[in-house]
């Protein structure tokens, strides 16, 4: 079943920053993006669990803290030549309110 949570504010986010937060036993980070989207991805790189959140953001990537590694925020794939996935979360940014939405199973 797909639930959709309320999570942040649109305002509460820097352009190129992000947040965090937990849902059971998922760590989700939400990023926003020089051009005001706003993307969620599982908060753990698949190299070395390096958090994303920590990560510099570079147009439509985030370079995992520890090696470097850059993980697309739209596919949750990473870039070569490394290899991998995390799991993306679908957002919702309310236009009028500015109430960012993500949906989880």
């Amino acid at each position: 079943m797909l639930t959709k949570i309320k999570v942040a504010h649109v305002r509460e986010i820097d352009a190129l920053g992000a947040r965090t937060f937990t849902i059971g036993d998922k760590e989700i980070a939400i990023f926003r993006l020089s051009d005001g989207s706003v993307r969620a991805i599982e908060n753990r790189c698949p190299h070395k669990n390096g958090r994303l959140s920590e990560g510099m953001v570079c147009g439509s990537n985030v370079h995992c803290p520890l090696h470097d590694w850059r993980i697309d925020l739209r596919t949750g794939l990473v870039q070569e030549p490394d290899h991998g996935a995390v799991t993306v979360y679908e957002t919702e940014v309310d236009a009028a309110s500015g109430s960012i939405y993500i949906t989880i199973e």
